[in-house]
């Protein structure tokens, strides 16, 4: 359905089913006709593999998504559109949309009762405000797919996908590549999207690692260490854990020399291993 990348054609059926755009739910709904194309191909997903896509908006990608992959269930949070993409989706008979929300949905469940015999992909243009609570839930979960393509805002694919111990990472770069392999794919401009952001867009996949790079003692742990890390980024990294972790700084400097690390070391110069050193000397000196 090309229409759908006709902004008056998106336009018409919006204003037919009387819904109008939320900013509280960052919606922002693609009509450049080369992007969605472009993801669907780029998601790994074909006749044998089933996509899950979150946040369909008025249906653009799933049009491609259905295009090319055997079935596709889209999970709307917005219930005003959920008869708008009866109506643009209405050609496709291996789409189903479920009207919930994504960052309560139980994706093993939905995984095993929609895509029994199918791979899984997952594929979305993210809203930004969810970009990073979303991911880590789908990281976290350890859900069985193969990778994980998404559209989320320039800055905030250039931090997931910087490798850890660069200037640009954070401490969802750390957590990201812990669970898989990212890559940049291409850029969006604002003007691609209805209404269009303030911000340029980037397409990110992040492909499924089958172990983790580094082993830590305590994954949990490892997690938490991270994080505290990243509390402070301005400030060093013994002052960001003794923050953090509330630990006086002696004990914060006893567990960084077990771990061979620089007391001025920031933390955004910590490699996976570094932090997975941290992590071991923080459970061997309890």
């Amino acid at each position: 359905m090309s229409k759908l990348t006709d902004i008056n054609y998106v336009k018409g059926i919006l204003q037919k089913n009387g819904f109008t755009f939320s900013k509280a739910l960052g919606q922002n709904f693609l009509i450049n006709p080369t992007v969605c194309p472009r993801m669907a191909e780029m998601c790994g997903a074909d006749e044998h593999t089933g996509v899950i896509e979150i946040g369909p908006g008025a249906g653009v990608l799933t049009n491609e998504l259905a295009s090319v992959s055997g079935k596709v269930v889209a999970v709307e949070l917005d219930k005003r559109l959920i008869p708008v993409l009866q109506e643009t989706l209405a050609e496709h008979s291996n789409v189903t949309v479920i009207n919930d929300d994504a960052m309560k949905l139980d994706f093993h469940k939905l995984i095993r009762e929609e895509f029994p015999d199918k791979e899984v992909v997952i594929c979305a243009n993210l809203p930004y405000y969810i970009t990073s609570p979303i991911l880590m839930r789908l990281l976290e979960e350890r859900l069985p797919v193969k990778a994980i393509t998404v559209m989320v805002q320039k800055e905030a694919a250039d931090r997931i996908c910087a490798a850890p111990g660069t200037r640009a990472s954070g401490a969802i770069s750390a957590a990201v590549h812990y669970y898989c392999d990212p890559e940049q794919l291409f850029r969006v401009s604002a003007g691609s999207f209805l209404p269009a952001p303030k911000v340029d867009s980037a397409v990110i996949r992040l492909n499924i690692r089958k172990e983790p790079p580094i082993k830590a003692a305590d994954e949990k742990a490892f997690f938490k260490i991270v994080r505290a890390s990243f509390l402070q980024r301005r400030k060093t990294l013994s002052n960001s854990l003794s923050a953090g972790l509330s630990m006086p700084k002696s004990a914060v400097i006893e567990m960084l020399n077990a771990a061979k690390i620089p007391l001025n070391a920031r933390a955004e110069e910590m490699t996976m291993q570094q932090f997975a050193d941290i992590t071991n000397a923080s459970l061997a000196l309890r």
